[in-house]
């Protein structure tokens, strides 16, 4: 399996510590507080409830959507639902992706953001995460539905992870995915910060979706993963408050690493640079306690997600400091 932030076991067992901050996702520290579930919830089969869709149709502005098992399961059985294709994903970007697509019998490109426009005339799929894992770029919505009607002309899909859009909704295409060869992920664990309970949505128009919910298979999300999702989607007044905190947050990593002088960009949930030194500075991070994201081969640079707390803080602000004057 491919390598992701997260496995505080394997940096436990490499550094021999236990005491992290772990800013190696892009998660929200801060996670929808959830309600307590019925006393049958790990009992009966978790058949689908209709107003989890609907209330994530609300949320984020779609016409219809498919409740899954995370991104990751869309991600990994969208390539089963096409014959053998031409597939342009943007480059670096969220490694499942790639990973996937070449698994299954298709031509793989990957291509930088800058050559998406030129790659289209030879693509029949094209995949980009808007905002990007790690690096934060995004392509603007008139220019990806540009994209979608110019694949969907001739039978191609434009397939749109989303999953870091809650903090940017103004950058989404998610209303547009009734239009056929749009495909949008969006995804419950960044900014609801609910990465265990594995569940995100897939917006598409309505034959694709439900061949891929046949692909899926019954009982693909659990319920008390519903449960949580359905009061988190309805919650308007925690989610305004935590897209404020989010922004503050987010602007504050960004103000601490140009202080350390470091570039960086991002979203409000991540912050992204290339790294010369990346093996090194990872190191210098970990052996003081702090887990942050590596990057090597064409990505080479390291990604930082948001401390929880001040404390943590100030161990991020110390480790840098540190770092500035070795």
């Amino acid at each position: 399996m491919l390598e992701h932030g997260g496995n505080l076991g394997d940096a436990g067992r490499r550094f021999g510590r236990d005491d992290w901050v772990d800013l190696s996702t892009g998660i929200n520290p801060h996670w929808y507080p959830a309600p307590a579930l019925p006393g049958n919830a790990w009992h009966r089969l978790p058949e689908a409830d209709p107003a989890l869709a609907k209330a994530a149709c609300a949320f984020y502005g779609a016409a219809l959507m498919l409740p899954v098992a995370g991104t990751q399961a869309a991600i990994q059985a969208l390539p089963r639902l096409r014959a053998p294709s031409r597939v342009t994903v943007a480059a670096p970007s969220y490694a499942e992706h790639a990973h996937h697509w070449a698994k299954h019998g298709h031509t793989l490109t990957q291509t930088p953001f800058a050559d998406l426009e030129a790659a289209l005339a030879c693509s029949d799929v094209m995949v980009v995460c808007n905002p990007n894992n790690p690096t934060g770029a995004t392509v603007p919505a008139p220019q990806l539905l540009a994209w979608a009607d110019t694949l969907a002309a001739r039978g191609g899909w434009l397939v749109v992870d989303e999953a870091f859009g809650d903090t940017a909704p103004q950058q989404s295409i998610t209303a547009h995915a009734e239009r056929p060869g749009i495909i949008v992920l969006r995804s419950i664990g960044k900014f609801f910060g609910l990465a265990g309970i594995r569940l995100g949505f897939v917006a598409a128009e309505q034959s694709l979706l439900m061949r891929l919910a046949d692909e899926l298979g019954p009982w693909t999300v659990s319920g008390p993963a519903q449960h949580i999702a359905l009061a988190a989607l309805r919650d308007q007044a925690w989610q305004r408050q935590s897209r404020a905190a989010l922004a503050a947050s987010g602007a504050r990593l960004q103000t601490l690493l140009g202080e350390a002088g470091i570039s960086s960009s991002g979203t409000a949930l991540f912050q992204w640079w290339p790294e010369p030194q990346a093996e090194a500075l990872w190191q210098h991070m970990a052996e003081r306690g702090i887990w942050v994201r590596l990057f090597q081969h064409a990505a080479r640079g390291i990604r930082l997600g948001l401390p929880a707390d001040e404390a943590a803080w100030q161990r991020l602000h110390t480790a840098l400091h540190q770092w500035t004057l070795r």
